[in-house]
């Protein structure tokens, strides 16, 4: 098959392509950061604002040789819009994006392609949050269909399932031919760890005109996406629209290196495995388009390709490590006897004297494991991997790591996750993380690329020896993973909904907030016996009645009766410390009538309180 110079009709899309190669653009959002206009503003509201921009950068495409345009309307769906105020407008901004790139197109023969992205939010949370996704979807295609445009081009999706429902979307409302187009891992998956293969099977069973892949990776390994998997589905037009290579950031914005005659290049190869529609995504030009256009008129496309697939396209190993090193887990203890779980915050300072102390102090006392908070309130502290491994190697005691959402990026947390595997940190917490604005580090942001659920789905994807992309990872870590759950609420169901979600992503144990109210313990015990799981409920001793009063008024999650406050009140000093020891055992007790194990929750650095609790439990005197 040759490239489609020009033809005299305009046909339906599926049909050209039978007959030879089609070129598409590149990406619109590279040269709208160039002018700045995505800086401060989203493509939709540039859509509105400057029409005219848009235009040119369509016919500079065009002027390259493109013969297919995207709209500029990826992110234009009510979840994005309303990030911005605009949520009732998506049919207009979708419809407006449909006609400029008509506009420019006029007078040639062109394709265009309504572009639709993912919600912007996991499909999970989506259903979660119990948004009609269906609808969104068809507010969004139904805008892009009203203004003219030529197929669907469903693009950058990472989620099979969620692609899958908007094909379904589409399909209810048009026969209009639909794109359905992925992102891949360098590995041949997609970011949900499925493998290309299936991928595509399931799209084309779903009913997709055409398959693709786009954005994430550049031209070469897209070539081994479609090296792999492209033979087995012949007879769907496939497109790939990749990156131009990997960006940097330089000077506030993203760049591309990948020089236009290395992308041609490339390119040729991709329509030599059988890609019939060829474009770019980010850092694509109209150089890299043109580049593209010269090179596919010159070659000879009949050659076959040398790609070689450069990814492994094995299952993940299921090779464990042997059992007989493996310690007892949390899991096993709290099956033999009373499970003793004792926090301790690691130092703000470099100085690890007294947690080392603290640590050896809570072992004699009785304590099973050291729980060791992550920038507990966003206050910086020691990382909690290395002093939690630091703990282990000079004390012996063994330690559940807390990890928090809000400090690093998906990268981050997984390369965590890896180095706590390497020094046999097996136990993790899995928390969202309280917002850097309310800690001690001013101009601190907060991350969240996941919260606890989807962390506790990544723990249980590495457990099965994949990334949480779905990279092999050669072999399974053995972590046990838990999550938090906070009973002083007014509405335990609505505590008891997420924890529902939490285990169904892969809690094995639960930890709670400290409670003060002797009637919780049952309560809790209650609403939590039918998940079957271990539950640790927190118990913390008060110090003085002005500690009572700031954890009462300050500290989210925690609320202190009126006659615990009381008791406490006016007492200071060693009296304070000794009543407060005294309530906590009343709370033990109550929390031991009906739970099998505790959480001893160690205020400030007076770990002599929890020791104390620790050893009155493991004597029975209490």
């Amino acid at each position: 098959m040759n490239l489609i110079v020009s033809s005299p009709v305009k046909v339906n899309i599926l049909e050209r392509l039978r007959e030879g190669i089609l070129v598409g653009d590149g990406a619109m959002g590279t040269l709208l950061h160039e002018c700045g206009l995505l800086l401060d503003r989203s493509s939709e509201e540039v859509v509105l604002t400057h029409p005219e921009l848009i235009r040119k950068i369509h016919k500079d495409y065009l002027d390259a040789g493109a013969q297919v345009l995207e709209t500029n309307s990826f992110g234009v769906n009510r979840v994005k819009l309303s990030r911005r105020g605009l949520e009732d407008r998506g049919m207009e901004i979708n419809r407006r994006a449909a006609e400029i790139a008509a506009e420019a197109a006029k007078g040639r023969q062109v394709w265009i392609a309504g572009s639709v992205g993912p919600l912007g939010i996991r499909l999970e949370e989506a259903q979660a949050q119990k948004l009609p996704v269906n609808d969104i979807f068809q507010e969004h295609i139904s805008g892009l269909i009203s203004g003219g445009v030529d197929f669907i081009f469903l693009e950058t999706f990472t989620d099979v399932e969620e692609i899958r429902l908007a094909l379904k979307a589409a399909r209810a409302i048009s026969n209009i031919p639909v794109l359905c187009s992925l992102s891949f891992t360098e590995d041949g998956l997609t970011h949900g760890g499925v493998a290309a293969g299936q991928a595509f099977q399931a799209l084309q069973q779903a009913g997709a005109d055409m398959l693709g892949a786009n954005c994430s990776v550049g031209p070469r390994h897209l070539c081994s996406v479609f090296a792999h998997h492209a033979p087995k589905f012949k007879g769907v037009p496939y497109a790939a629209y990749p990156n131009a290579g990997r960006p940097q950031f330089i000077d506030g914005r993203y760049s591309y290196s990948t020089t236009p005659s290395y992308f041609a290049e490339w390119g040729i190869e991709l329509v030599r495995l059988g890609v019939r529609l060829i474009g770019g995504c980010c850092g694509t030009r109209p150089e890299h388009i043109k580049a593209l256009c010269d090179t596919l008129k010159a070659a000879d496309l009949s050659k076959p390709s040398t790609v070689v697939v450069s990814f492994e396209s094995v299952p993940a190993s299921k090779a464990e490590t042997p059992e007989s090193k493996r310690l007892p887990t949390l899991l096993d203890i709290i099956q033999q006897r009373t499970l003793i779980v004792t926090e301790f915050d690691s130092p703000k300072t470099l100085v690890l004297d007294t947690m080392l102390k603290a640590a050896r102090a809570l072992k004699e006392s009785g304590t099973d494991f050291i729980t060791v908070a992550d920038n507990s309130l966003a206050i910086l502290r020691m990382n909690c991997v290395v002093a939690s491994h630091l703990v282990e190697r000079e004390t012996g005691l063994r330690a559940i790591v807390h990890l928090a959402c809000r400090d690093r990026n998906l990268i981050g947390t997984q390369s965590e996750l890896m180095g706590m595997d390497a020094l046999g940190l097996d136990h993790v917490l899995a928390l969202t993380g309280d917002p850097s604005k309310v800690g001690d580090s001013p101009g601190a942001t907060s991350v969240y690329d996941l919260n606890s659920i989807s962390l506790l789905e990544g723990v249980r994807n590495m457990n099965q020896g994949r990334t949480f992309s779905g990279r092999d990872l050669k072999r399974p870590a053995r972590f046990v993973a838990g999550c938090s759950f906070n009973p002083n609420v007014k509405n335990l169901d609505v505590q008891i909904k997420r924890l529902e979600r939490k285990v169904a992503a892969g809690a094995q144990f639960v930890m709670t907030q400290p409670i003060f109210n002797r009637h919780l313990a049952k309560a809790t015990h209650d609403a939590t016996r039918v998940f079957g799981l271990p539950v640790l409920v927190g118990v913390m001793p008060l110090l003085n009645a002005r500690n009572t009063e700031f954890l009462h008024n300050e500290v989210p999650g925690i609320v202190i009766p009126n006659e615990v406050r009381e008791r406490m009140r006016g007492k200071e000093s060693n009296e304070g410390i000794r009543e407060g020891v005294q309530i906590a055992k009343e709370m033990a007790a109550d929390i031991l009538k009906h739970f099998k194990g505790i959480y001893l929750i160690s205020p400030l650095t007076k770990y002599e309180t929890t020791a104390t609790l620790a050893r009155a439990i493991r004597d029975g005197k209490l």
